[in-house]
């Protein structure tokens, strides 16, 4: 099992490690789920058609009269 260790800065951001970064095939704009399970935090790279459209899962929200209400915003 490989380790890797960030530190957090004031802000509460971190840096990905280099070597994860290369294993997760990390590029600028990906998008990384945070899975928070029983015993710790699983990270992965979201696949990229989990990103495509992120209101996917308000799909009540799709009807031609929300279309109209919101056309204007």
């Amino acid at each position: 099992m490989a380790i890797f260790l960030s530190k957090l800065t004031s802000k509460a951001q971190t840096v990905i490690p280099r070597e994860l970064r290369a294993r997760l095939n990390l590029k600028p704009g990906d998008v990384v789920r945070y899975r928070v399970t029983d015993t710790g935090v699983i990270i992965d790279k979201l696949p990229p058609q989990a990103d495509e459209d992120t209101l996917a899962a308000f799909a009540e929200w799709g009807s031609p009269a929300d279309a109209a209400a919101y056309s204007n915003l």
